[in-house]
């Protein structure tokens, strides 16, 4: 599976930025597609996911209730809509697609993911 991550630019906190993830390839064996971070100086982190089949979400507890991932099949394109940014928000945000049929909780790390899209920088001035 092959990605294209796009969108993303600087915002203003308490502003709004959308991300897309298009997929190609191989988009039939993947199971859910997932959106990971890495601030200046930090470690990629985990930010949302979403199963394909259903829609099932699951977010890091740092972004819930702000930031909204959704999937559009028809198009292998999956969004992140971050609303309320704030200056922490500041990363370069991934995308990325899983085809491991796992629980869901597992899909919070990011070995779990065999495809990876070129990052995007997202940075949120106060």
């Amino acid at each position: 599976v092959q990605l294209q991550a796009s969108g993303g630019g600087l915002g203003q906190a308490g502003g709004s930025l959308r991300l897309s993830c298009a997929a190609s390839g191989r988009t039939f064996s993947s199971y859910v597609m997932g959106w990971f971070r890495q601030p200046p100086g930090k470690e990629r982190e985990f930010v949302a996911t979403i199963r394909w089949s259903d829609g099932y979400t699951l977010y890091d507890d740092s972004v819930k209730g702000r930031f909204t991932i959704s999937r559009d099949n028809a198009k292998n394109t999956v969004y992140l809509e971050m609303n309320s940014l704030k200056p922490e928000d500041t990363a370069v945000y991934y995308c990325a697609a899983s085809s491991r049929r796992v629980p869901m909780f597992r899909l919070r790390v990011e070995s779990e993911y065999g495809s990876w899209g070129q990052g995007t920088q997202v940075t949120v001035s106060s």
